[in-house]
């Protein structure tokens, strides 16, 4: 399961409202080789799911990530930070071992 906290969910509905993304959209979470731990999350709407994609609905968000992505992601709140200390979403993912200074890549 791939979680969604309130605070992610409101930017999730605000961010579809103003870039006018119908409700077939869903989240796509990715995981991509890259940055300084070696793994940085990707996340995007789509509309098309794929043959080994999977399916979660937390908070009312339908989240969609590719099988190997989810083999990194399993349990990870996805949640959104407004504050002084970064804006922007986070993954709060405890499989990772180690997360670079700006939290956007990872290692497990």
């Amino acid at each position: 399961m791939i979680y969604v906290s309130d605070k992610a969910k409101e930017k999730v509905r605000i961010l579809m409202e103003d870039s006018k993304i119908t409700p077939d959209y869903f989240l796509r979470v990715s995981v991509v080789g890259g940055g300084c731990s070696g793994l940085s999350y990707k996340l995007d709407f789509d509309n098309e799911s794929k043959a080994m994609d999977q399916v979660f609905e937390d908070n009312g968000v339908k989240v969609v990530t590719d099988l190997k992505s989810y083999l990194y992601l399993v349990n990870t709140t996805l949640d959104f930070s407004d504050g002084l200390n970064g804006k922007g979403f986070h993954f709060n993912n405890p499989n990772a071992s180690r997360t670079c200074g700006c939290g956007e890549s990872f290692a497990v």
